[in-house]
C-alpha cells in the first residue's frame, strides 16, 4: 500500500503497544523467537499475537523442486532474510513484537515463515521504518520485503513481486447495524462516512460523494486524525462507517468483539478502485531471482490448505486470492 495508507493503519495498530526493542531503528528476530519452538516440518502461526491471532501450528515440509529454483546464494546460505516496515511502533495484525518481548508476529512474518519452510529456509527478520525497509532491499541486507507492500507500476521499475493477498479497504461499522455494503457506492447515500485526510481511501470516497451529488444524492465525508477519534465518533453514532485499510479493521473488529462497542466490517473494496484489483506481495529486488520461487512457494501453500488456514488465524480470509503472480498489472503511477 501507499506510505498514506499504511500510516493510517498504523494510527489504529496503536492500541497494541510493542516493546522497546522496536525504538532502535532496526532489530533482527532473536533465537529465542517463540515461533521456532515449533515441531521440525512445522510452523507456528500467531505465537505471542496477545490475542490478535488464533494461534496453530500447521505442518510445512520442504519442497525440493521449489527450493531448487531458488538463487545458489540464497539457497547456501539456508536462511531467507525478511525486512518488515514496521518501526517504530508496530502494525498489528501486519506485524509486530509479541507479548513475550521478542518474537516478530503478525500476519506478514508468519508468511513469510511458511514461504521460507517450504523452501528449506531458516527466516530471519529486521525491521525497518518503512522508509527504510526499501532501502533494505535495495542494499541486499534483506532478501525481501514483506510489509503490505502494494505492487505499483511504479515500484515494478526497481522491484519484482510475488503476491499473496488482495489490497482492500474496509468499511467498519457498528455490529449492530444491518447494511452491508457489495461495492455499490449507492448504499451509501444518506449515511456519515469517516476517512482519514490525504489518504487513497479519501479519493475513493469523495469520487462516490461526486457521482451521488450528480443524480441529487450525497454522503457526508468526515474527518479524522487519529484512530481514537474515529473510534469515539463510530461508537457515539456521529458516523455511520470508517472506510480504511482492511487489516487494520479486521485487527479491531478481533479487538472488540468480546467489548462494549463491537464492530464489524459491512464491506470491502479494492484499494486500486473499482478499475483495478490492488495486489499485497512478497518484494525483492529486481531480477534477484527470488520472485519465481516464492510464487511457487505461496501456490503450494494455497493448494495444500496452509494459506487459508494462516489467513483465518489472521482474521484477513477476505483478502484470499487463488494464485500468486510475478509482477502483475500494479496500481498505474498516479495513483502509486
Amino acid at each position: 500500500m501507499s506510505t498514506r495508507h499504511l500510516r493510517a493503519a498504523r494510527r489504529t495498530a496503536a492500541l497494541v503497544v510493542v516493546a522497546a526493542t522496536l525504538v532502535t531503528g532496526a532489530t533482527a528476530c532473536s533465537s529465542s523467537d517463540s515461533a521456532d519452538a515449533a515441531p521440525a516440518g512445522s510452523v507456528r502461526i500467531g505465537a505471542a499475537s496477545n490475542g490478535a491471532a488464533d494461534p496453530v501450528t500447521l505442518k510445512v515440509d520442504e519442497q525440493t523442486s521449489i527450493s531448487a529454483e531458488l538463487p545458489e546464494a540464497v539457497r547456501d546460505s539456508g536462511e531467507l532474510t525478511v525486512g518488515l516496515g514496521i518501526l517504530p511502533a508496530g502494525s498489528p495484525p501486519l506485524g509486530y513484537v509479541g507479548d513475550d518481548g521478542t518474537t516478530q508476529t503478525g500476519s506478514e512474518p508468519d508468511l513469510t515463515r511458511l514461504i521460507a519452510a517450504v523452501l528449506g529456509l531458516k527466516p530471519q527478520f529486521t525491521a525497518y521504518t518503512w522508509e527504510n525497509l526499501f532501502v533494505g532491499i535495495d542494499s541486499g541486507k534483506v532478501d525481501v520485503g514483506a510489509t503490505n507492500i502494494t505492487v505499483t507500476e511504479e515500484r515494478k521499475d526497481k522491484y519484482d513481486f510475488a503476491t499473496y493477498r488482495k489490497d482492500q479497504l474496509a468499511l467498519e461499522t457498528a455490529a449492530d447495524r444491518t447494511w452491508t455494503f457489495d461495492g455499490d457506492y449507492h448504499v451509501l447515500a444518506g449515511k456519515k462516512i469517516g476517512v482519514g485526510a490525504g489518504t487513497n481511501q479519501e479519493r475513493i470516497l469523495l469520487e462516490w460523494q461526486s457521482r451521488l451529488r450528480s443524480v441529487g444524492k450525497d454522503l457526508e465525508v468526515k474527518y479524522f486524525a487519529d484512530a481514537n477519534s474515529y473510534y469515539l465518533a463510530l461508537n457515539s453514532g456521529q458516523i455511520d462507517a470508517y472506510l480504511g485499510p482492511n487489516p487494520a479493521s479486521a485487527y479491531h473488529v478481533r479487538q472488540t468483539a468480546s467489548g462494549p462497542n463491537p464492530t464489524r466490517i459491512a464491506g470491502t473494496y479494492s484499494g486500486a478502485g473499482a478499475s483495478l484489483q490492488g495486489l499485497i506481495a512478497v518484494t525483492t529486488k529486481k531480477d534477484s531471482g527470488l520472485a519465481k520461487p516464492i510464487a511457487d512457494a505461496i501456490d503450494y501453500l494455497i493448494a495444500n490448505g496452509q494459506y487459508a488456514d494462516w489467513l483465518k488465524a489472521w482474521n484477513l480470509s477476505s483478502e484470499a486470492v487463488t494464485e500468486s503472480l510475478v509482477n502483475p498489472p500494479g496500481l498505474p503511477r498516479t495513483n502509486a
